[in-house]
């Protein structure tokens, strides 16, 4: 089935869906690397109830995959087969409750979310300045810094399920570790509930403004970057590990290793996903031959090649 075919089918399927669909529709736009192929379906929900009603008519054998704001992801150049959901405005709420607590849509870029704690005048939520990428996204890596995981503050979370059934997670029932969430793989988050802690604003702003000032001067966030590229191994710094395996500037292509920070790859131009996607395997081919040290991608790696 076409990406257009799909789209027909899906139209007629759902003939109350409020939230929009494309065929074949290009994602490249939406990653930080700028690289990748289409979707067959693009689906973007109105808000959870669209999500739920479409969830629960879409045939079970058609691919589903959840993206959020791209950062920390690699569209492979062949494009993502089936229907990509990408969560939009109908999810971008931050609301504050019980004076320390902030509820807030998976949609909402983390920087926003440090941003309204600390207007709100809650500590404890600074660390998302650090983090790019949507609260979706930190949801599902457990995302962190600074000190801090997101499993440190969460509350419980909303999601749908494939079926569209909606079900709400403790922080214990998302089962997190370093980098990752033991929530089934087919939920997308809905929802957060973050709990901080009384603060002054100006100690959370400045706080912030030390978070951002770091990450200027340690990280290419001015780049077409992905982000941190690898996982943190026990006991290691990736970083130290891939510059003490002479990959430092390493280029496939227009695709780079960072030589402000080596656990970073750019895309210095025209570079292409494989390019990207073959560099990092260049980069952890040298360092396990260098230290024995197997490191893990920590960016998302979605779709098919070309």
């Amino acid at each position: 089935m076409s990406g257009t075919d799909l789209f027909e089918t899906l139209k007629v399927a759902l003939p109350d869906l409020r939230g929009r669909l494309g065929a074949e529709s290009v994602l490249k736009d939406f990653t930080w690397f700028r690289v990748g192929g289409p979707a067959e379906v693009l689906y973007s929900p109105a808000d959870e109830a669209d999500l739920v009603y479409f969830m629960q008519a879409v045939p079970a054998d058609i691919p589903v995959t959840t993206i959020g704001l791209g950062s920390n992801l690699l569209v492979r150049d062949g494009g993502i087969d089936g229907v990509v959901i990408r969560l939009g405005r109908g999810f971008n709420q931050i609301a504050v409750e019980d004076g320390s607590r902030l509820r807030v849509g998976t949609a909402v870029p983390d920087v926003n979310v440090a941003r309204a704690a600390a207007d709100a005048g809650i500590a404890g939520l600074a660390f998302y300045r650090g983090i790019p990428g949507g609260i979706g996204g930190a949801l599902r890596m457990n995302g962190g810094a600074h000190g801090t995981e997101t499993c440190d503050v969460l509350v419980e979370a909303r999601a749908v399920d494939r079926e569209g059934n909606l079900h709400v997670l403790s922080v214990d029932d998302m089962h997190y570790t370093y980098r990752h969430c033991g929530a089934p793989e087919d939920y997308i988050f809905t929802q957060a509930l973050f709990q901080g802690r009384s603060g002054d604003p100006a100690e959370i702003n400045t706080e912030m403004d030390e978070i951002a000032a770091y990450r200027e001067e340690a990280q290419p966030i001015k780049s077409r970057t992905g982000g941190s590229t690898f996982k943190n191994p026990d006991g290691n710094k990736s970083w130290q590990l891939i510059d003490a395996a002479g990959c430092r500037g390493l280029a496939v292509g227009d695709a780079k290793v960072s030589e402000l920070h080596c656990n970073f790859l750019i895309n210095e131009g025209e570079a292409s996903a494989a390019d990207l996607e073959t560099l990092g395997e260049i980069v952890r081919e040298r360092v396990k031959k260098t230290s024995g040290v197997e490191l893990e991608w920590e960016i998302k790696r979605l779709g098919k090649p070309a």
